[in-house]
Parts: structure tokens; C-alpha cells; sequence
């Protein structure tokens, strides 16, 4: 007749899965005193009358008397309750707080205990009640129990509990209930005493919804993610199959969908159950009569359950769902540590790299620019380097495209071009009876729309004293090359004043040749591709001839560029071979470790003035 119950939960809304099992929670324990009717004359009219099921309960916890109510609500005979187990009869002895608090009671120590248990009727029906237990006055040396139907009540709190934590659209589990269960699987006593102690999760957003529910409108739309929901629930299904719980499916709001794996076997499971909703995601879906088409990215996270928190793996789960739609949707994605540490620390330096430019954490080193006839200093790249407090020192290419996208490019390009114009002077002071060398800084086309970069040069010009053909700015071919409006007029403005413009890594980006006879440039810089072409490779006695395509296509470009005025620079020159090879074909200035590393300025100081840079001179 007793199903054992369950403590910790309150006598209001259960949650869904455990409307089934019995509940009692400390706040249903009533330890205020108050005192109930005795149970002999003359109340025995109104205890034998009453429509409330009580009975007389002795302090040994027998049953002394009990009315017909009781007897009607449990289904036993009233005369059969006497000198029942007052405990059994509504289940009081289901978990050990409740036991406690009513021995308690029976001893005159607590005032009262009430509680909530659910009952098996002996015709088969579950019933839910209210268990009330109080003392009645000292001389009678007894104890009041009574029993309320609160089935009705409870039933109306369930369906209102389901309507709070389900989504109106799909049925499905809301995000509400998606996150208590997920609270709840993380919970140590959950993994610790069974399962596999692992969680997975496959968080999804629908590729091309959106679209959809604005043109054919949101009744349609809704359908959709109707239809969608059936699909996802019928490969949770499946994929329960032959294991110990099937995953929970929820809609977590608009078209993102979760797949909760409880005790999860391993990354293995994850993917496959990822697969699988693709493929039925996938086909198309008839909506009102029309063929409509959709499909998924997945974030895929598998972990301990041990020390993850909600947060935690919800954050991993959207990060990995961001790569899914960044790495060209319709596919899954498994959580990466390493490629979001990498993130986390894009994000860290994105948020200290304006306020770094004000701590003067940055510092420029300088990589030599020498002539391929006479193998001297012909001039120096500006080259930013970062002094990251945490990240150690950091090359632009950690850096730079950050800048880029916030903005901070601008004063970072300001200081560095002021910076290497300053030096630049410096090294002209400090050696006046060598040639003065010039010096190159890169310029990012962000620069040019977001600031004036001509007054800006020109101001630093005036302000360091260095006269304008000692500078060249540096921009990417891609950045160059078709450039109209601003950017060109930018330019134009540039070169009248006498400042170099060179094309950075040209041959990589648009190649369009004729364009470069309207650019008011001056240099090329060969990308670095074209020059490892000239390299040999003398590893185990043998020699790896050149590619002939590379020289032929450089020496195209290098004598295309001096009939339309322009010098070349070849970057990346790193062995004598190519230097030679280069130097043969025309080329008027090399550039790479062949000659030098980026140095800080002090060892380009030593270099001028010597015959010549030789291989390693200037080399750390």
C-alpha cells in the first residue's frame, strides 16, 4: 500500500521526471506549537464525524483509534487500524530526517512534523497526501496524526510546472528545465554513485532559419522548428537505445536546440549522435505544402562531470558552435582546450592593446635593407614588437590584425612611425660621414580611412628633422593595388612630398600589373615565395636544384618594374645562393636573415659604416 518517498523537495511544483516519487522538505516540517482537539469525549462525536482522516496515535506510535475518513482515504477498515504501526500506514519511516522529526514528536521533544508522501491505494490508484502529526494535551499521552488528499492539488501543480519548464511551440523541455537537469547531472552525488562520471553536450543553431521565418513568415517558421524538434527527438531516441538514459532534448530559445548526454561514454557517442542529427537535419522538410531545406552547426562538448559547472560548459558548447558556423556551417565541431586558450588569448590582448600603447609597452626593432651590387646598408624596416606583461614578447602577427578590427591601429601606427622617424635621425646625427639611411614603416589601410596620414607625416617630419625620402611607408599589394578615392589620393599626396611608397609581399595579392604604372609607387617588395624558390638544399650530399619557373617569373617582374622607374626588394633572402642568383637578374636590394634578424637599434648603429653586410653580422 506505501511507495517510499524521497526527501529534499518542497510540497509545491516537482519537477517533471520525479512527479513519480514521494516528496517531503524541511519547510513541510512545522515545528510551531499548537495543540489538537483530544480525541475522547467531548470530541469523539466531532473526531468520528469529521470529514478530515485522523487518528489517535499512542507514544510508542500505534494506532489507538482511527475514524472512518482515515479508513475510507487508506482503504482500510477503521476497526483493522487499531494497533497498526502508525508509521507504516503513511510511510513515515521513507527517509531518516522525516523518521527522526516524527519520533520526535512521539517523545514530546517537537511540536509537530507535517509532511507530504504519496500512497498506493489497494485498488491500484496513487494518491498524494498531506501527513499532519501533532501531540494532543500531556495527560493523554498520544499524539494526533492526520491525513489530507492533496492529489488534486498536486496534479494541478504538475501541469502548471510542465506549462512553466516546456516550450509552447515544440513541447520540447524550455531552457528553464534544460538547466535544472543540467544542474542536476553536474551535482557530485549524481556522478559519484553511478554512471561513468562524464557529460556531453551537442548545442546547435539552424543554418538559413532565420531567412525563412522572415520571407514565408513565423506560423511557417514555427512549424519548422516543430518539425525540427520531432527529428531531434527521434535521434535522441535512437541513440538511447541499449544505454542507461536517452539524451535530453531542449529548445533553448529561437532556433537553438541542446542535446543533454548523461553519463557519457566518451567522445565517440558525442559524435556520432552529432552526425546523426545532421543527416536528419538535413533532408527536407514539407511545411504547409512547401519544400523547405535547413541545416546545422553543432558545438560538441565531452568532459568529466567533475569540476564543470553550467556556465562553464555552456560557454564552451557556444564557443564551439561559433567555430561550426565560422569554419563553414553545416557540420559539427568538438570543443578544442588548446584553440580556445588560443581565443581566450586574442580576447586578453584586445582588451589591454590600447592601454599598453599608453604604457609604452611597445618597442621597435629594425631588419637591414642592403644592396644586392655593393652589399651595403641601404636602409632599415620598422619592425613593432609587444613586451606583454603576461605573454612575454609578442611579433605583430599576434597583434596586429587586433588592432586592425578595434581601431587602435591608428595611434599604434602614429607611435611607430613617429618612433622610426626619430631613430632614423638619430642614426644620421650620430654618423654624418656615411650615407643617411632610410627607413621603412608598414601602414595599414585603416590608417588611411580612419586618420590623415598625410598630416600625420608630415608633422613627424617636421618634427624629427628627417627629410621625407628617408621614409617610405610600406602597404599590402592587396591594400594597393585598385585603390581609388581617399587611398589613392593619400597616396598621391605622399609621394609629392617626397615620402617612398613601396608594395609589401607584392606578387600574392590582385598581381595587376598595369595598374601599378597610374600608383605613385616606388618600390616593390617580392614576396618571399618567389625567393625561396632560389634556394638549394645541400642536406645528404645532394643538391635541389632550383625551380626555373620562379627565376623566370621574377626576373619578368623585377625588369617590368625598373622600364616603369620602380626598384625591387626581394624579401626573405636567407642564403648566399639566392642573393647571388638574385643579385645576377637584377635585383637592387635584399632583404632577410642572410644579412640580418631585426635588431634593436644599437646594432644597426655598428653595421653603418662598414664595407659591407656580410652573412651573420648583424645577426643576434
Amino acid at each position: 500500500m506505501r511507495e517510499r518517498a524521497v526527501s529534499g523537495t518542497s510540497e509545491g511544483p516537482a519537477p517533471a521526471a520525479d512527479l513519480d516519487r514521494p516528496v517531503v522538505t524541511e519547510s513541510e516540517i512545522d515545528t510551531s506549537p499548537r495543540t489538537e482537539p483530544p480525541a475522547h469525549p467531548p470530541y469523539r462525536s466531532v473526531f468520528t464525524a469529521a470529514p478530515l482522516a485522523m487518528a489517535v496515535v499512542d507514544r510508542d506510535g500505534m494506532v489507538v483509534s482511527a475514524n472512518d475518513s482515515l479508513g475510507a482515504l487508506l482503504g482500510i477498515a477503521p476497526d483493522e487500524l487499531a494497533g497498526a504501526v502508525a508509521a507504516d500506514l503513511v510511510d513515515l519511516t521513507a527517509d531518516a530526517r522525516t523518521w527522526h522529526a516524527y519520533r520526535e514528536v512521539l517523545r514530546g521533544r517537537q511540536s509537530r512534523l507535517r509532511c507530504a508522501r504519496r500512497l498506493k491505494h489497494p485498488d491500484g490508484h496513487s494518491l498524494w497526501v498531506q501527513v499532519t502529526v501533532a501531540p494532543l494535551p500531556a495527560e493523554d499521552r498520544a499524539v494526533l496524526l492526520s491525513v489530507a488528499d492533496i492529489s488534486s492539488r498536486r496534479e494541478l501543480q504538475a501541469r502548471l510546472r510542465h506549462l512553466q519548464m516546456h516550450d509552447p511551440v515544440t513541447r520540447l523541455p524550455n531552457r528553464t528545465l534544460f538547466f535544472e537537469r543540467l544542474s542536476a547531472a553536474l551535482e557530485a552525488e549524481s556522478y559519484e554513485q553511478s554512471g561513468t562520471g562524464r557529460i556531453g553536450l551537442c548545442y546547435l543553431d539552424l543554418d538559413g532559419f532565420k531567412a525563412i521565418n522572415d520571407t514565408l513568415g513565423h506560423r511557417v517558421g514555427d512549424r519548422l522548428l516543430t518539425a525540427v524538434a520531432e527529428r531531434l527527438t527521434r535521434c535522441a531516441d535512437e541513440a538511447g537505445q541499449a544505454r542507461p538514459s536517452i539524451p535530453l532534448v531542449a529548445r533553448l530559445g529561437g532556433d537553438e536546440f541542446a542535446l543533454l548526454v548523461e553519463d557519457s561514454t566518451g567522445t565517440e557517442q558525442l559524435a556520432e549522435l552529432a552526425e546523426s542529427v545532421l543527416e536528419a537535419i538535413q533532408d527536407p522538410f514539407d511545411i504547409s505544402g512547401q519544400r523547405l531545406s535547413v541545416s546545422a552547426s553543432i558545438g560538441v562538448v565531452e568532459r568529466h562531470a567533475a569540476g564543470t559547472t553550467p556556465t562553464a560548459l555552456m560557454q564552451a558548447a557556444d564557443t564551439t558552435l561559433y567555430w561550426a558556423k565560422a569554419d563553414g556551417k553545416a557540420r559539427w565541431t568538438l570543443f578544442d582546450p588548446e584553440r580556445n586558450a588560443h581565443r581566450m588569448t586574442r580576447q586578453a590582448l584586445a582588451s589591454t592593446l590600447r592601454p599598453a600603447i599608453d604604457r609604452g609597452e611597445f618597442r621597435l626593432e629594425y631588419q637591414p635593407l642592403v644592396g644586392m651590387e655593393d652589399d651595403r646598408l641601404h636602409g632599415v624596416e620598422a619592425l613593432i614588437r609587444w613586451n606583454h606583461p603576461q605573454f612575454g614578447v609578442l611579433t605583430p602577427n599576434r597583434f596586429i590584425g587586433l588592432a586592425e578590427e578595434d581601431g587602435s591601429i591608428v595611434p599604434l601606427g602614429r607611435w611607430v612611425l613617429r618612433t622610426a622617424c626619430r631613430q632614423a635621425r638619430r642614426w644620421q646625427l650620430d654618423h654624418p660621414d656615411e650615407p643617411p639611411i632610410f627607413v621603412s614603416v608598414n601602414v595599414a589601410v585603416r590608417q588611411v580611412w580612419d586618420s590623415d596620414l598625410v598630416a600625420d607625416v608630415a608633422e613627424t617630419l617636421a618634427e624629427t628633422g628627417l627629410a621625407p625620402h628617408l621614409l617610405q611607408l610600406e602597404l599590402t599589394e592587396s591594400a594597393v593595388m585598385g585603390s581609388a578615392g581617399r587611398p589613392l589620393q593619400t597616396l598621391k599626396a605622399l609621394s609629392d612630398m617626397g615620402v617612398r611608397i613601396a608594395i609589401d609581399d607584392f606578387g600574392t595579392g590582385y598581381s595587376n600589373l598595369a595598374y601599378l604604372s597610374r600608383l605613385p609607387v616606388s618600390v616593390l617588395k617580392l614576396d618571399g615565395t618567389f625567393v625561396r624558390g632560389f634556394q638549394y638544399d645541400d642536406r645528404d650530399n645532394t643538391a635541389t636544384r632550383p625551380n626555373p619557373a620562379d627565376e623566370v617569373v621574377v626576373e619578368a617582374m623585377i625588369q617590368l618594374a625598373h622600364r616603369l622607374g620602380l626598384t625591387v626588394t626581394a624579401e626573405c633572402v636567407e642564403t648566399s645562393d639566392q642573393a647571388t642568383r638574385l643579385r645576377r637578374i637584377g635585383c637592387d636590394t635584399g632583404q632577410g636573415w642572410l644579412y640580418s634578424r631585426p635588431v634593436p637599434p644599437d646594432r644597426i648603429s655598428e653595421l653603418l659604416g662598414t664595407p659591407g653586410v656580410q652573412a651573420g653580422v648583424g645577426n643576434p
